[in-house]
């Protein structure tokens, strides 16, 4: 599987990096980290981006700004790609298809191929005009999933409950996975 991540600047950017890691070794990535996700990292968490950015040995890493970019094209063959967290910016322009950035661009892409696509918005309370692009996006297709936690898997730290939270991301995607336990 090839599969794009894209990080945006939304706060809780470290999910983004800890769902690579946490991802399968034989699924190659194409990851996309926006400049503001680069500062929220620093911002949130005081972590240096050029150590994340070692993040597997199948990975490739882009910027935001690099159009041409193999991703950036539908005869490109990637599989799925999923925004997390999605800044409200993202949403907004993916809703209306401003493709500006590699990401959005990508997005773009993924949207017309009809390949699988999943939105991790990250802001509470969402906004009437958040929630109309989740409802548009949703009506395209798109799989709007928020960084929500559940209570019956028990978590009782911050690791478990991101495990939870990207265990989730990985059932949309539908890869396989041991990060939760199943309510039974």
């Amino acid at each position: 599987m090839k599969l794009v991540v894209a990080i945006t600047g939304a706060s809780g950017s470290r999910l983004g990096f800890k769902f690579i890691q946490k991802l399968p070794k034989e699924i190659e990535v194409h990851a996309v980290i926006s400049k503001s996700a680069k500062k929220a990292l620093k911002l949130e968490e005081n972590l240096n981006i050029k150590n994340l950015l070692e993040l597997r040995e199948n990975s490739f890493i882009y910027k935001e700004t690099q159009i041409e970019a193999p991703i950036s094209s539908g005869s490109f063959k990637t599989d799925k790609m999923i925004i997390l967290p999605c800044s409200m910016n993202t949403l907004a322009k993916c809703a209306v298809g401003i493709s500006d950035t590699l990401i959005t661009r990508a997005f773009t892409v993924m949207l017309k191929e009809k390949r699988e696509i999943v939105l991790a918005p990250r802001e509470m309370p969402f906004s009437a005009i958040a929630l109309e692009n989740m409802l548009k996006l949703s009506n395209l297709g798109v799989t709007i999933a928020p960084p929500i936690l559940a209570y019956y898997s028990k978590q009782d730290s911050l690791e478990m409950m991101e495990d939870f939270i990207i265990g989730k991301w990985f059932d949309l995607l539908k890869i396989n996975h041991n990060l939760y336990k199943r309510w039974e």
